[in-house]
């Protein structure tokens, strides 16, 4: 008799409850549809749910070569806030940030979202100018933060040194309405949802050329065969520069390895995320009690998902003065995702030089936070040609010089 692990039972049954086998199993796609979405991670699965929903496309596909939600979406250490510089920025992070909170009613799938509250430790006179000008900004987007004392901090972190040697804490800036997600969640619940709508998110499909006639698309070519579209969405993170060039132009990215790691689980001990520029690293913890540990990316470009010896060092190093009791912790596992870089560290939501094709990358460090708003507002550039929050973030800005310079201003490696 066959035996099965109580999380194999507890998976197959969620998949026959919810009706969508499909997203999990090789489906067989369709000759024709009215739009494809390349890569079933948080934002292509956001956009496709977004057209359905918001503008009534449903004959659509979501290509992913691997599995559902494998790559950056289930690789990050899912914080999520809004408190940007850029008036661009702040839109599309904050419209993302209020749709997580009502996320979990609206796809009627638990998302796990813990507005537990971000920080951002200033711990240098530079950052502390610069955090003030940050919240001002927000003060007029409409974003609510405030920078906040040393005491303050101490009081919301208690297992945080806020007297250090070479790094003090001068205050920080606080947003309350952050915090975190469970990031398989947000993929399985949109993957859900759009098959209830009809969509096929269809797994171990990689596509494998782009097929134009006339300077437009007119489908794609996969390892399951010749599908064929009336609009194509290239969704897929570090991978974007290669499906582009499939498609005949070319992105200004790079794609780097950005890496993490949590510690062994340990009582509760800090119910914040909390953010350290300077000595580069963020740190919160989960509901398993894990450490949850970020980092910087890798020094050169690669394509590699997996963590090296150098980054735990120097993370974790940086962040034990800051909060000397976690070196007392063993690391329980690391991991690394292909984030895709922008030379203004800000996000590309545009059409292209081929007419139907539209992209999507470019958010760097920053993706997990983004994903509603993101799904939002390139399933609007899609369906009507233009969107209110796409507008500053063309591929063609830095043709133009028009940057949108997120390269300091909110965060670690952002």
């Amino acid at each position: 008799m066959k035996r099965y692990s109580v999380f194999a039972i507890a998976r197959e049954a969620m998949r026959q409850h919810s009706g969508w086998t499909r997203a999990w199993r090789d489906a067989a796609p369709k000759k024709k549809y009215d739009a494809i979405i390349v890569g079933a991670g948080g934002h292509g699965l956001a956009t496709a749910y977004y057209l359905g929903k918001n503008h009534g496309i449903t004959n659509v596909a979501i290509l992913e070569k691997g599995w559902l939600g494998g790559g950056n979406t289930g690789r990050n250490t899912t914080i999520i806030r809004s408190n940007y510089l850029q008036d661009p920025s702040a839109a599309i992070y904050e419209k993302s940030r209020s749709l997580y909170e009502t996320m979990s009613q609206d796809l009627n799938y638990n998302v796990m979202f813990s507005p537990r509250g971000v920080m951002m430790l200033a711990q240098t006179q530079h950052e502390v100018r610069g955090y003030q000008r940050t919240a001002h900004a927000n003060a007029l987007q409409g974003v609510k933060t405030e920078f906040i004392s040393p005491k303050r901090v101490k009081e919301l972190v208690p297992i945080i040194n806020i007297d250090g040697p070479r790094y003090p804490v001068l205050g920080a800036l606080w947003q309350a309405r952050g915090g975190t997600a469970r990031h398989d969640a947000v993929a399985w619940g949109y993957a859900r949802a759009c098959s209830d709508m009809g969509m096929d998110v269809i797994q171990q499909c990689e596509v494998t050329a782009v097929r134009r006639e006339g300077g437009r698309v007119v489908g794609v070519d996969t390892t399951k065969g010749a599908i064929d579209c009336d609009k194509l969405g290239i969704v897929v993170a570090g991978n974007s520069s290669v499906v582009a060039d499939m498609a005949g132009f070319r992105l200004p990215i790079e794609s780097l390895a950005l890496q993490a790691l949590v510690s062994e689980p340990i009582k509760p001990c800090m119910d914040v995320v909390v953010m350290a520029n300077t000595v580069h690293g963020y740190m919160s913890q989960s509901d398993k009690g894990e450490m949850v540990i970020g980092g910087g990316t890798d020094g050169y470009n690669n394509y590699t998902q997996r963590g090296s010896f150098h980054h735990i060092e120097e993370t974790v190093r940086a962040l034990i003065e800051t909060f000397p009791m976690i070196s007392r912790l063993k690391m329980l596992r690391q991991w690394g995702g292909i984030v895709d870089m922008t030379g203004d560290r800000s996000p590309i939501l545009s059409k292209t030089p081929v007419e139907g094709v539209f992209v999507n990358c470019g958010w760097g460090t920053g993706g997990f936070k983004a994903i509603p708003g993101s799904g939002w507002a390139m399933a609007e550039l899609m369906a009507k040609g233009h969107s209110p929050l796409t507008e500053e973030f063309s591929m063609f800005r830095f043709r133009e010089g028009k940057f949108i310079d997120e390269s300091v201003a909110a965060g670690v490696a952002h």
